[in-house]
């Protein structure tokens, strides 16, 4: 008969059943794991460790939360990410790069698995569509939902994140001559669900006892932190931009063509018909159809179509795609996924509307966000040097082990919560 005081309960990332998308909503669920706090953790114990008890800590920036500070800002996406640097280094971050360098390795991995899925398509009925991989949400839905079913459809291809994992605790880990638990990587996403990504066991290193990405935090974080600092990012005085390659400074910023996801479709798709059929595309023409999130692309040459891939943003969109698929009517070839409607740009980290609408500030950094330069993965010297010295070639076992990751069906389970929010 004696009272008992409980402890409080807490809801970890693992715990996810990814049943209705709360992990996509800041104030739904308490995530002890990772969040701005526990940057700030990492960044007060260096301050007062012993020198070899302290960490190397690195933030990588996702172009799509860059552009999203810019337009709550009111500047460019140069001028933020210069500002943006100095200010995580004011509070003891060491290096701050950009994660549209292992997007490059990202669109090249899946230009390249997209042509071996397609030539081998007669004798393996699930080699297409080829789904892509890159948003985590979709990821938790199909192993959850779908599992063993939807898998083999999905691209290996690891997201830029977990990429840019790779290459901080790989390569720069080497160049820096640190193990890869001497090294604290956060990185800024537009997403919750990356949060779930970076705590994937996949993206473990057991010998070291330490993730590939220790830390997400999103945009809004960000801005939190600014707040907490009592710091406007446009008085801050800007600083040169880091390259994970060289001690030179980066003096400009560039992106990829085809859209504010990443452009997955539209360079596997030009990438293919001029490997599988010898055309050049130049422009794409998206042909919309029950709504904006779902568009397709079709190449034909007389008459015939050689190719047909899709987009489906949201998940009313990935349910019709994933029903197609199981009864037999999918006519794609590949399939850009993204779980959000209108895709990474209006992700759920993302910063939300502030005395405007969300229409009219997603435009606002959509319009920044194509405002860069794009570049095409192949013709970055960079990523081909990198290719080499890091992972011994584009076909070697380093370049499948650091670039390509598995997934895992999960087994569905009857779970009871009585949860106060």
């Amino acid at each position: 008969g004696a009272a008992e005081k409980l402890e409080k309960a807490k809801i970890s990332l693992n715990d996810c059943l990814a049943c209705s998308g709360c992990i996509t909503s800041a104030e739904s669920v308490l995530i002890t794991q990772q969040s701005h706090e526990e940057l700030c953790k990492t960044l007060a114990f260096n301050k007062t460790a012993a020198p070899d008890e302290q960490k190397l800590v690195v933030v990588s920036v996702s172009p799509q939360s860059r552009a999203s500070l810019a337009a709550r800002c009111k500047m460019g996406l140069l001028e933020t990410a210069k500002k943006l640097t100095a200010f995580l280094k004011s509070l003891g971050v060491h290096y701050v790069f950009d994660t549209t360098l292992s997007r490059n390795f990202s669109l090249l991995e899946s230009q390249r698995e997209f042509l071996k899925r397609f030539r081998k398509q007669s004798e393996d009925k699930k080699a297409l569509p080829m789904l892509a991989s890159a948003c985590p949400g979709w990821i938790c839905y199909a192993e959850k939902t779908h599992g063993s079913f939807i898998i083999p459809y999905i691209s290996t291809t690891k997201s830029p994140q977990q990429v840019m994992g790779s290459l901080v605790k790989g390569y720069f880990a080497e160049q820096q001559h640190l193990t890869p638990d001497q090294i604290y990587h956060v990185t800024v996403m537009p997403c919750y669900d990356k949060k779930l990504e970076a705590s994937r066991p996949d993206f473990f290193n057991q010998e070291y006892q330490t993730r590939d990405v220790d830390c997400v935090i999103t945009t809004g974080e960000v801005l939190k932190l600014l707040e907490q600092e009592g710091v406007s990012l446009s008085d801050v005085d800007p600083a040169p931009l880091d390259t994970i390659f060289s001690s030179a400074a980066e003096e400009e910023l560039t992106s990829h063509a085809g859209g504010g996801s990443g452009g997955y479709l539209e360079h596997v798709y030009k990438h293919a018909a001029q490997e599988l059929f010898g055309i050049r595309v130049d422009t794409i023409r998206y042909k919309p159809l029950k709504n904006k999130d779902f568009q397709e692309v079709t190449l034909e040459k007389d008459g015939v179509v050689l190719l047909q891939f899709a987009l489906a943003y949201g998940f009313r969109n990935i349910q019709n795609l994933v029903q197609k698929l199981k009864r037999g009517k999918s006519p794609y070839h590949y399939v850009e996924v993204m779980a959000c409607p209108s895709g990474c740009l209006n992700g759920g980290g993302q910063i939300k509307a502030a005395g405007e609408s969300s229409k009219d500030q997603l435009q606002q950094v959509e319009k920044l966000y194509e405002s860069l330069r794009t570049e095409i993965p192949e013709r970055n010297g960079t990523v081909r040097e990198l290719y080499e010295r890091w992972l011994g070639g584009a076909d070697s076992e380093g370049a499948a082990r650091a670039l390509h990751t598995q997934y895992h069906a999960v087994e569905k389970t009857s779970v009871g919560f009585n949860i106060k929010w």
